[in-house]
């Protein structure tokens, strides 16, 4: 069945790449609908661009407002706002893509980025981010995070916005326990294990077993392990011995440090668990951030970048990154830069992630007054834009990617938190999956 599913995700971008090819020899028509196939031009940097929200409903009030203070700068332009609801963002452009209608510019994450952007719908946007005003004012990392998710070869997004993987503590625990706070993976070993009273029901952690659980569990890999790259060569290094020996200590805490209910936890009864009061740590992302709040009050818990190595030495795996990109067909490519430029400015991409609770992509913004005040999203900027900081990019450009990482090999996390499958076969099983992807991929790429 899970091959089925694969086949059939790769059967269907050969399919979208087989449209491409068809409409570009065919042309397309002069209805002024955009579709893959359709080279567009410049433009007068004038007239009207339409510009999807990939998020709609939920940022659609933060774009309205950038979108008003973009049309009072240049008034010459009116930019017309289509809400996408997240859900349905992949197969709206996919339909787009074939049968025409996109737009001049939309939001396009980087985990349907790699689709879009093979399907020859995007254009390459290396060279006018060169010659833009934004060149030197957006995180590095970000920027080869979204050309990473691309393929590698272009840059086909501007990243606006990342979170971050945080590790939550109760400070108020940590101070009783006497304990120093989980800079280091050395001090968050010791602090679950002196946090652990289980006749009490407290725990020093809550792992995430179930949905999404694979993410979290290659971050601790990673990040204990050093291994910066995620390829060496053709070959994954998920299962480097060196993972191996970091995840068998990381799972080593179910059931010893963590509650027994975690096998099955997504992120949102881990959240809920340990916000209930009784759980030393739980390592999620900046999305959290309002819940903890409003659980515990803001002078009961902290929000740390996750732990580094005992030198300092930071890894961390590639975060989702929202961003914005140029659709190839579009009219008026010159009239939907400046947007992209405008979105990118200090002020504005400020104001989105300050909406958003995110890390903003211009550096500038990074350094605004609110994310002063809100220390867990401060310090997750200055770990993802500092200079020591080794960002190990994940696959997201392999078709096959979500489902090697959720259908494919969820459950058999759970088996390894069970006692039922070491960690050595599970990620040797996730290696040879990967490089079998990464092996089509480059056959076809």
């Amino acid at each position: 069945m899970k091959t089925s599913i694969r086949r059939n995700r790769r059967a269907a971008v050969a399919v979208a790449l087989g449209s491409v090819l068809a409409l570009t020899a065919t042309a397309c028509g002069d209805d002024g609908s955009g579709s893959a196939g359709d080279k567009g031009n410049e433009g007068s940097g004038k007239g009207e661009i339409t510009f999807w929200d990939n998020n709609g409903g939920v940022r659609t009030d933060i774009w309205k407002q950038i979108i008003s203070d973009f049309e009072k700068k240049y008034p010459n332009i009116k930019v017309n706002y289509v809400g996408i609801p997240a859900a349905s963002a992949q197969s709206k452009y996919d339909t787009a893509i074939q049968g025409g209608g996109l737009p001049d510019v939309g939001g396009v994450g980087t985990a349907m980025l790699a689709e879009v952007a093979v399907q020859g719908a995007l254009e390459p946007l290396d060279g006018r981010l060169a010659k833009s005003p934004l060149n030197g004012k957006l995180s590095q990392n970000l920027v080869q995070s979204s050309k990473a998710a691309g393929g590698g070869d272009q840059l086909y997004q501007i990243p606006t916005s990342s979170n971050n993987g945080t590790l939550w503590y109760r400070t108020d625990l940590f101070k009783k326990a006497g304990l120093d706070a989980p800079t280091t993976w050395d001090k968050f070993y010791t602090a679950a294990d002196k946090l652990t009273d289980k006749g009490k029901n407290r725990f020093g952690f809550t792992i995430r077993g179930g949905e999404g659980s694979i993410a979290p569990a290659l971050d601790a890999a990673y990040s204990q392990s050093g291994i910066t790259s995620f390829w060496n060569g053709d070959r994954t290094t998920v299962n480097d011995p060196k993972n191996v020996a970091a995840l068998e200590k990381y799972v080593a805490l179910y059931k010893k440090d963590t509650p027994s209910a975690d096998v099955n936890n997504d992120f949102t009864k881990m959240v809920a668990q340990w916000d209930s009061g009784t759980i030393g740590m739980l390592s999620h992302n900046l999305g959290s951030y309002q819940d903890h709040l409003k659980a515990l009050g803001a002078d009961k818990f902290r929000g740390l970048p996750n732990p580094t190595q005992a030198d300092g030495t930071r890894v961390q795996i590639s975060n989702p990154v929202d961003g914005l990109s140029l659709f190839k067909s579009s009219k008026n490519k010159a009239a939907a830069w400046k947007f992209v430029e405008f979105a990118l400015s200090q002020e504005e991409n400020s104001k989105f992630n300050q909406s958003a609770g995110q890390i903003p992509a211009n550096t500038d913004a990074a350094e605004d007054a609110w994310i002063q005040k809100a220390e867990p999203t401060k310090l997750a900027a200055e770990a993802l834009n500092g200079a020591g900081t080794k960002i190990v990019q994940l696959p997201y450009y392999l078709p096959d990617w979500n489902t090697i990482s959720k259908a494919d090999n969820e459950p058999n996390f759970q088996k390894v938190l069970l006692g039922k499958m070491s960690a050595k076969d599970f990620l040797n099983t996730l290696a040879d999956q990967l490089n079998k992807a990464q092996a089509d991929w480059k056959q076809n790429h």
